[in-house]
């Protein structure tokens, strides 16, 4: 892996991996670590290298969320220097880090290695696939800290959970191991510990060879499902499903399917 500041990164094989690197402070979120990780994902969203994203961390969690001794001192620092405002539309900017994960145009991959709180859990739901070790812990932890929640946390529960869950969660603060995070819609595998690395691996490097024009508009289209009514959707899939079959995978799909094959897509 290459060193950028606090994030570890590495592309092999059209698999790009990001990899929060505070393990002392289980890669809570510092101002650096977010510039450094939104730049990055800005750069891969249109790189044609890049198939998939995976996002992790290096240690015992994920992202434990904000940094809360950070919080301490730049509350104390901004109050006489810095508007409400101004703070609004720094957290704003910070929250594109989800927001890419969300929206860019390629596969993203939360591989939750440990802990995923906060912050942390907004950025891993903000991912298309999301992966547990059976050692990771997922909680939100706002209420013990007295905030509201960021990073898509609240709409990404209410997504994924439902409402009655999301406000539980939300207001008791408890946390739930990754067996609950999959019961309840959070994680789509929960895989053994030992095994996990390979497991992403293999995860990462199907999608990798997969129809890669296909994926993104199923991406665009699954999002826009959230907030969309039945006929626009189906007037985007009519567009969308088109657009894929002018594609060199769509037309290698469809020979391999004739000659009984395994299809070698190319991403084009």
């Amino acid at each position: 892996m290459l060193v950028s500041i606090m994030i570890l990164t590495k592309v092999t094989d059209r698999i790009a991996t990001l990899a929060f690197n505070r393990p002392d402070k289980l890669n809570a979120l510092s101002t650096e670590l977010l510039s450094t990780s939104i730049e990055t994902l800005r750069g891969w969203s249109t790189d044609p290298a890049i198939a998939v994203i995976v996002v992790t961390g290096i240690g015992r969690a994920f992202c434990a969320g904000g940094d809360v001794s950070m919080m301490a001192k730049e509350s104390t620092a901004k109050e006489s220097n810095q508007s409400l405002e101004e703070n609004i539309d720094r957290l704003r900017s910070w929250q594109d880090l989800s927001w890419l994960l969300y929206n860019i145009p390629k596969v993203t991959i939360a591989a939750v290695n440990g802990f995923a709180m906060g912050a942390g859990l907004g950025v891993c739901l903000a991912c298309d696939l999301r992966i547990a070790s059976d050692q990771a812990k997922f909680g939100t932890a706002y209420a013990k800290v007295g905030f509201g929640g960021d990073f898509g946390t609240t709409w990404l529960l209410t997504h994924y959970a439902g409402a009655p869950k999301a406000k539980e969660l939300l207001f008791l603060g408890d946390q739930i191991d990754a067996a609950e995070a999959h019961r309840i819609g959070l994680v789509n595998r929960v895989i053994a510990h030992d095994q996990f690395e390979s497991e992403v691996t293999a995860w990462a490097t199907r999608v990798a060879a997969g129809p890669l024009t296909s994926f993104r508009y199923m991406k665009a289209n699954v999002n826009l499902a959230t907030h969309s009514d039945f006929r626009a959707l189906l007037d985007r899939e009519a567009e969308t499903h088109l657009r894929c079959g002018q594609t060199d995978d769509h037309k290698e799909g469809v020979r391999a399917f004739l000659e009984k094959r395994a299809p070698k897509f190319t991403g084009k």
